[in-house]
C-alpha cells in the first residue's frame, strides 16, 4: 500500500515495540530510525551529487530552479537572486531541515531558467508552483478561479454579467468576489439599480419584444428600442461610478430625479427611481465592513494552530466589501509563517490582478521585492503595509478574528473527519485510516457511449484535480462487469508502470471502492490478480433492500462477506457521499459524450476538414450524405474547397472503389 516502506534488506521487528511489549518500544524506535537513515543515505548522496553537477554550471544571476525526481516530476520550485549561491546551499546537508533532506534525497536532476531580475524570478516561481503543484512547496489548495463582474465595452448597449477565467473580453472588470453567490446577489441588485442588459448578443439581436426582465423592471429593453443609446450610456456611466466607489454621487442623482418626477406628478417614473434607490441601499447594506476610506485593497491575516495555517483574505474595492475567503495552504510544515503568507499572496495574484494596496498582519522578509513583483504584475504601483490605526486597522482586526474562527472550524471539522476515517478503517478492517480513496463507477445506455470514472478522496475532501474518465473501448456490449474490468486494468497497469515500488504519493490508493455488488467486485479482483496485485483493499458498495427509502448500503468484501451499517451512522453518510460523487461525475461524463455524438458529423472523420470547411460543404450540398455521393468535379466547385481538398474528400469515400 501507498505509504509503506519499500523492502530494502531486513526491517526492524515491529513486534518489539508493540503495546504488548512496551519494554521494547525504545529499542524498536532506535532500530527504525537507524534503518531509515541507512536506507535514505545512498539516496541523499545521489541527490547531492546531482545538485553539485548543476552548481558547476551556474552563475551568480537571478532565476528560477526546479528540482526533479528520477521520473522527471517536479519536486520543488525556488527562486534566487544568485542561482549559484542559492542552489549550492542544498549540498550542505547538515544545515538542511529533515524536510529539505527528504527533498534532496529524491532529486536526480534540475532545470534552470534565468531572469532579468529577482522580481521577475519571484513571479515566475509563483507561476510554476501553480502549474506543477510540487510536493515540497507551500501550495494554495483553493485554486478555483475567482468570479468577477464584467461590464463589456464591445457593443453599443454594453452587457453586464458574471465572468470567470481569462480577461480577454474588452470592458471593465470588477472583482474579485469571494464566491459566485456574492456575485449573483450583487448582479441582481445592479440590474434593478441600473437596468442594464445581461443577455447574450445573440439573444439581444433576435428579440422583437421585451423579455421578462423588462416586465419585472430589471432591464431597460434596449433590444427593442425602449431606451435610447444616449440614455443607456448614461446608465452605464452611473454603473461605472457606483462600482468604482462613487455610490453617494449616484444615490444623490437618483434622489434628485425622483424628487423632480414627483413634483411633475410623474408617479410611475418616481416609483421606478424609488425601487432603484432601494437596490442601491441593499448593495451598500450588504457590505458588513465599513471601508469607505480604504478604496481598493486586499487584506491578509494568518493564524496557525495544531499544525495547520489559515490565511483570511478580505477583498475591498471602491470602499465596498466584496467578500472574504479563508485559505488553508498545504505543505506548511517547517516553513515560517511570514514565508507561507508571502507564498499564498503570490500564488493568489497569479489569478487576480493586485490592487494598489495590500494590507498584511506581519512584516514579510522580502516586502520590497514582493512589492516590485506585484507592481510589475499590475503595471502600477502596489504598496504592502501593516495597518496601525483607523479603518484599516479595524479591517485587519476583523480579518484576524475571522482567521482564528475559520481555523477553529477547520480543526473541528478535521477532528470529525478523522474520527469518521478511523471508524471507516475499523469497519472495513483496514490497518489504518486511508489517505487516498479511489471510487469507481461506469455509465452507459445499453452499452453505447460507455464511460468509466474514478473520483479521489483524501482526509481533506475530494481531490477533483485527480479525477479521471475512461472511454470504454473494448467492452462495447451491455456488460457492466467487462466495463469495470477494462477500467481497472487500464488504471492499475498504468500505476504499476509509473510506480512499481509504490513509493510515490498519489499514485496508489489505500482503499478502492467499487459501485456495485459481487459481480463488479469479482471482476475487479480478477484483474488485480492477473496483474499480481494482492494486497490492495477493495470493497464493493451495493444498494441494499428498500434503498429507495432507507438508503441501506451493503458492503461486499472480497472473501464473500457482507456487512451493513446503521442508517444513522456517520460512516454510512460518508460512504454514500463518495458513491454519490462518483455517480455525479460519471453521469456528467456520459452526458457530455452523448451530446458530442449528437452533434458529430461523418465529415469529422475526414483528415484535414476543419469546422469552416465542414460548414461550407454542408451549406453547399445540404447533407453529409450528399457530400459523400458528390462527384469529384462537384466537390471542386464547392466554395472554399481547393482541388487538393476535394481529392482528399473524394478518395476518403471512394477508396478501393
Amino acid at each position: 500500500m501507498a505509504g509503506c516502506w519499500p523492502y530494502l534488506g531486513r526491517m526492524p521487528n515491529a513486534k518489539a515495540g508493540s503495546p504488548h511489549n512496551p519494554d521494547g518500544a525504545e529499542r524498536f524506535n532506535e532500530e527504525r530510525a537507524a534503518y531509515t537513515v541507512a536506507r535514505a543515505q545512498p539516496n541523499l548522496e545521489a541527490g547531492v551529487a546531482a545538485i553539485r553537477e548543476v552548481v558547476a554550471t551556474l552563475k551568480p544571476i537571478p532565476g528560477v530552479y526546479r528540482m526533479l525526481d528520477a521520473r522527471g516530476d517536479v519536486l520543488y520550485v525556488g527562486k534566487a537572486r544568485s542561482l549559484k549561491a542559492r542552489v549550492v546551499n542544498y549540498t550542505q546537508v547538515n544545515q538542511l531541515t529533515n524536510r529539505l533532506q527528504r527533498m534532496v534525497s529524491q532529486c536526480r536532476s534540475m532545470e534552470i531558467v534565468t531572469t532579468n531580475s529577482e522580481a521577475e524570478a519571484l513571479l515566475l516561481e509563483a507561476q510554476l508552483i501553480k502549474r506543477y503543484r510540487p510536493p515540497f512547496n507551500v501550495l494554495l489548495r483553493d485554486d478555483k478561479s475567482f468570479p468577477f463582474i464584467l461590464l463589456r465595452a464591445d457593443h453599443e448597449f454594453p452587457r453586464i454579467h458574471k465572468h470567470r477565467g481569462a480577461r480577454r473580453a474588452k470592458g471593465n472588470y470588477y472583482g474579485p468576489f469571494a464566491s459566485a453567490g456574492s456575485v449573483n446577489t450583487t448582479l441582481n441588485a445592479l440590474e434593478k439599480l441600473f437596468l442594464l442588459r445581461s443577455c447574450t448578443d445573440s439573444f439581444f439581436n433576435n428579440r422583437n419584444r421585451p423579455c421578462l426582465l423588462y416586465q419585472i423592471k430589471r432591464c431597460s429593453a434596449p433590444c427593442v428600442g425602449r431606451i435610447s443609446g444616449e440614455d443607456y450610456a448614461a446608465l452605464v456611466g452611473q454603473a461605472k461610478d457606483f462600482l468604482a466607489g462613487k455610490s453617494s454621487k449616484v444615490q444623490a442623482d437618483l434622489e434628485k430625479q425622483m424628487a423632480k418626477a414627483a413634483e411633475g406628478l410623474d408617479f410611475e417614473t418616481a416609483a421606478i427611481l424609488r425601487d432603484r434607490l432601494r437596490a442601491a441601499t441593499f448593495i451598500q447594506g450588504s457590505q458588513a465592513i465599513n471601508a469607505k476610506s480604504v478604496g481598493d485593497a486586499d487584506v491578509f491575516a494568518l493564524r496557525s494552530n495544531g499544525g495547520q495555517m489559515c490565511v483570511q483574505a478580505f477583498f475591498i474595492r471602491g470602499g465596498q466589501n466584496w467578500g472574504h475567503r479563508a485559505f488553508f495552504p498545504s505543505h506548511v510544515k517547517d516553513v515560517e509563517e511570514d514565508q507561507v503568507l508571502a507564498n499564498v499572496m503570490l500564488q493568489f495574484y497569479e489569478e487576480v490582478p493586485p490592487p494598489p494596496n495590500v494590507l498584511v498582519d506581519r512584516k514579510l522578509l522580502e516586502t520590497e521585492l514582493i512589492e516590485a513583483a506585484l507592481s510589475e504584475l499590475a503595471e502600477k504601483k502596489v504598496a504592502i503595509s501593516i495597518p496601525q490605526r483607523g479603518d484599516r486597522r479595524k479591517l485587519m482586526a476583523q480579518a484576524e478574528r475571522n482567521a482564528v474562527e475559520a481555523l477553529e472550524r477547520r480543526l473541528a471539522e478535521s477532528g470529525t473527519k478523522a474520527k469518521v476515517q478511523r471508524e471507516l478503517a475499523e469497519f472495513l478492517e483496514l490497518g489504518e485510516p486511508p489517505k487516498r480513496i479511489e471510487v469507481y463507477d461506469n455509465s452507459h445506455i445499453q452499452g453505447a457511449k460507455a464511460v468509466g470514472a474514478m473520483v479521489v478522496a483524501s482526509p481533506e475532501g475530494f481531490e477533483k484535480s485527480q479525477y479521471r474518465k475512461f472511454n470504454i473501448k473494448s467492452a462495447q456490449t451491455n456488460d457492466d462487469f467487462a466495463m469495470m474490468r477494462e477500467v481497472m486494468e487500464r488504471r492499475f497497469t498504468r500505476a504499476m508502470k509509473d510506480d512499481p515500488d509504490r513509493e510515490r504519493e498519489g499514485v496508489w490508493p489505500d482503499l478502492v471502492l467499487v459501485d456495485g455488488g459481487k459481480g463488479q467486485l469479482s471482476s475487479v479482483m480478477e484483474v488485480l490478480g492477473e496483474l499480481g496485485i494482492e494486497d490492495l483493499p477493495v470493497i464493493g458498495i451495493a444498494k441494499g433492500p428498500h434503498h429507495g427509502r432507507e438508503g441501506r448500503e451493503i458492503f461486499h468484501f472480497p472473501d464473500g462477506r457482507e456487512k451493513m451499517l446503521p442508517t444513522n451512522s456517520p460512516v454510512l453518510f460518508y460512504a454514500q457521499n463518495l458513491r454519490d460523487e462518483v455517480h455525479r461525475y460519471v453521469i456528467g461524463a456520459h452526458r457530455a459524450k452523448r451530446s458530442k455524438a449528437i452533434t458529430a458529423s461523418p465529415l469529422d472523420e475526414i483528415p484535414g476538414i476543419g469546422p469552416a470547411r465542414k460548414r461550407a460543404l454542408l451549406l453547399h450540398f445540404g447533407t453529409a450524405s450528399k457530400v459523400r455521393a458528390a462527384a469529384l468535379e462537384d466537390l471542386q466547385r464547392a466554395p472554399g474547397v481547393s482541388d487538393a481538398v476535394a481529392r482528399t474528400i473524394y478518395d476518403f469515400y471512394h477508396a478501393g472503389g
